[in-house]
């Protein structure tokens, strides 16, 4: 049953399509990109919160600039001796930085140089709205502040951020092609959040298609243009997807659509740990940390033999 804030919302929305559709699409996409509060929702939350402070501590608070905004990252320097790869990592939406905690601490020890951004509207970044463009920039400036990445890890929203992102999908901005990238639980395209979304809300057509329409004017880009399992297909970079068939949040058909581009993506099914629990999950974090450090394996047996 729809919440009385949802019932509000499609009867304002199906006010202002009488009198002009176009104006509730935008209406629309306004709604649609309204980051939720940044309040932990419960104890449970508020308790994450406080065990993640001594690893977040670690961190130095960087702010980065892009044309539109600025965000804050986390730069976690690698550990005394480490040499590992550097990582972008990224949270999914309505979370923060600080709920990777877990992950974050999981590839310190590894040797892993760590940069944990928070998406405008998310965290200690600013603002109230958050868009796919967005996040794109925020990850461009990112990679031209730290000089690149070796590997990028996204949780959701975060993960098909970094695909995107990978895909040069803004025409202004060039590819951030890191070496490896790891996608938990994460949307493989983007039409299908503008066609659940414009369901929900009961969108009349004309309204629905300008809703989508806004992207385009944002980015330059069709909305199915935002399709990263088929950006990431024309890049052969290895790939490792990890979703649970349980995932009632990002239906496990994602992973399978990310799973078909081929060989160089390899799927890992952590069934039983939902959407959100499978990012601080001790197998996921190990079976990500042998990912990174495959090629390095490789090549000190290489300089072995």
């Amino acid at each position: 049953m729809a919440s009385f804030a949802t019932k509000v919302i499609r009867l304002s929305l199906k006010a202002v399509s009488t009198v002009s559709p176009e104006a509730a699409g935008r209406m629309a996409f306004q709604i649609f990109c309204r980051t939720p509060s940044r309040k932990p929702k419960n104890g449970k939350e508020k308790a994450v919160l406080r065990s993640a402070t001594p690893i977040i501590a670690q961190s130095r608070k960087v702010t980065l600039s892009f044309a539109g905004g600025w965000v804050v990252a986390r730069h976690f320097p690698p550990r005394a001796g480490a040499s590992g790869p550097r990582v972008l990592l990224a949270h999914g939406w309505g979370s923060r930085s600080d709920y990777l905690a877990t992950m974050i601490d999981g590839l310190l020890a590894s040797g892993a140089e760590v940069v944990a951004l928070d998406w405008p509207g998310h965290g200690a970044s600013p603002g109230r709205s958050l868009t796919m463009p967005q996040a794109v920039r925020s990850i461009d400036a990112a990679w031209r502040h730290f000089d690149g990445f070796d590997a990028g890890i996204g949780h959701s929203f975060g993960g098909a951020s970094l695909a995107c992102a990978a895909g040069g999908v803004l025409c202004d901005l060039p590819a951030r092609v890191p070496a490896k990238l790891v996608l938990i639980g994460a949307p493989s395209e983007m039409a299908w959040l503008f066609k659940g979304f414009g369901k929900i809300m009961r969108l009349v057509p004309a309204a629905q298609a300008a809703f989508e329409g806004m992207v385009e004017r944002l980015s330059g880009r069709r909305i199915d243009g935002f399709d990263a399992a088929r950006l990431l297909g024309a890049l052969r970079k290895p790939v490792l997807v990890v979703h649970a068939e349980d995932d009632k949040e990002v239906s496990a058909d994602h992973a399978r659509r990310y799973g078909a581009i081929g060989s160089n993506v390899e799927l890992h099914w952590a069934n039983g740990l939902g959407h959100r629990r499978i990012i601080s999950a001790p197998a996921v974090i190990e079976k990500v940390v042998s990912f990174l450090g495959e090629a390095e394996e490789r090549a000190s047996l290489r300089k072995i033999a």
